[in-house]
């Protein structure tokens, strides 16, 4: 079992963004002082009032703090971006990283980044599903040449090809039933988001399987899973001290359009009904013991925790970090 350290990348407005850097690289050493396995970060676009570090150059910076961990981005927002340019980026970060880069990659589900960035919203399913083969070619063939409904490539070949051979792993995020059948039919594992139920991800996953063997396909990368985790001393504590910054987040969240965050409850009012069985809350033996429970349900093998949220103190961030390597080192 690997343990994940899934950064919070987003401030709230109004904040001074003066340390901010410099407190995610005393994560990042921390993390791998405490024997963490990687570090992620996600991405989003036009993000107000949430300030929010872009995933790549921030990528970048971080390995020179963790050097021997692996890193990715989960997930980058592939249909509305050019697939050449997340090619040679990927590429360039598995150089920078040593070999040790993942790409996580999603549809996206904000009308207003796609129109932000100049992308109709209706093709982003399709796009996605031409952009995925196009970035795996890129990576391993000297030139393409790809005339499809969206991206063309004239007899060229990419800029750089990643360091490791057949180019990094690229796992696929969403949560509903088509993400997770497409994340099948193109071959990559599928990564379910924080914000899923337990039971949500029991359903997708036999979805997942099941579409595999219509599909044909099949990888040996194991089951990555992105929780919330929220650890302390006891249960209570956890709890009193993540609470406000994990509501203010998917209230947020809601706020966006991502209904399935919150099910139309009333978040305020009914928050440790929301967390239960999808946020993993506890001291350190209940924290174990939740995470052998998603190992022992369904094969995760790269559990990707966060553990801070905008608002969530860096000092609370730290001794987060500390109490999951305990944990961690428990896993087998």
């Amino acid at each position: 079992m690997k343990i994940g350290l899934y950064m919070a990348t987003q401030w709230p407005n109004g904040a001074d963004l003066t340390h901010e850097v410099d407190n995610l690289c005393e994560q990042a050493r921390a993390a791998k002082e405490a024997g963490f396995a990687s570090i992620f970060v996600g991405q989003h676009f036009l993000s107000e009032p949430l300030k929010m570090i872009q995933a790549e150059p921030l990528i970048a910076r971080l390995a020179a703090e963790a050097d021997g961990l692996e890193f990715g981005i989960a997930v980058v927002l592939l249909a509305m971006q050019n697939p050449v340019m997340v090619a040679e980026y990927a590429a360039s970060l598995d150089w920078i990283t040593g070999g040790r880069y993942i790409l996580g990659v999603g549809v996206g589900y904000r009308p207003e980044e796609f129109e932000g960035l100049g992308v109709p919203f209706e093709d982003r399913a399709s796009r996605f599903e031409e952009a995925v083969p196009l970035i795996r070619r890129l990576w391993t063939e000297d030139s393409i040449t790809h005339h499809g409904t969206h991206f063309d490539v004239g007899g060229l070949g990419a800029s750089i090809r990643p360091k490791r051979p057949g180019g990094p792993p690229i796992w696929i995020g969403g949560d509903i039933p088509p993400a997770v059948r497409r994340a099948a039919r193109l071959g990559s594992p599928w990564v379910a988001p924080p914000t899923m139920h337990f039971d949500d991800v029991v359903h997708r996953l036999d979805v997942y399987r099941s579409s595999m063997v219509e599909a044909g396909t099949n990888h040996n990368q194991g089951q990555p899973l992105i929780r919330e985790v929220a650890i302390g001393l006891s249960r209570q504590a956890a709890m009193s001290s993540a609470r406000p910054a994990l509501l203010a987040k998917y209230e947020s969240y809601a706020g966006w359009g991502q209904h399935s965050a919150s099910k139309g409850l009333n978040l305020a009012e009914r928050f440790d009904e929301f967390c239960a069985d999808r946020f993993v809350i506890g001291d350190e033996a209940e924290v174990f013991d939740e995470i052998q429970r998603y190992t022992d349900s369904f094969g995760v093998n790269h559990l990707l925790v966060r553990l801070q949220w905008p608002g969530f103190s860096q000092s609370a961030t730290l001794d987060a970090i500390k109490r999951v390597g305990r944990v961690a080192a428990r896993l087998v």
